[in-house]
């Protein structure tokens, strides 16, 4: 079984009305790893989780869900 991490990113930031460059300013990072992270093609380290789940006054697993395929 393989493992993979999914996530509401997109739904908590468009929920908020905020734009992939404004998360991205928000937390610090590049819009392009925005972008990554909604796609599921980067996995954020553990600090930069918690800081997103922060903004969204959401936890990280209301955020990042693992789940098997």
């Amino acid at each position: 079984m393989k493992k993979q991490l999914t996530n509401q990113l997109k739904e908590q930031r468009t929920a908020a009305g905020l734009t992939q460059q404004d998360l991205a300013r928000t937390a610090g990072v590049s819009r392009q790893s925005i972008i990554s992270i909604e796609r599921g093609r980067y996995t954020p380290s553990l600090p930069l989780a918690l800081k997103l789940a922060a903004i969204f006054g959401c936890t990280v697993e209301e955020l990042f869900r693992l789940e098997t395929s």
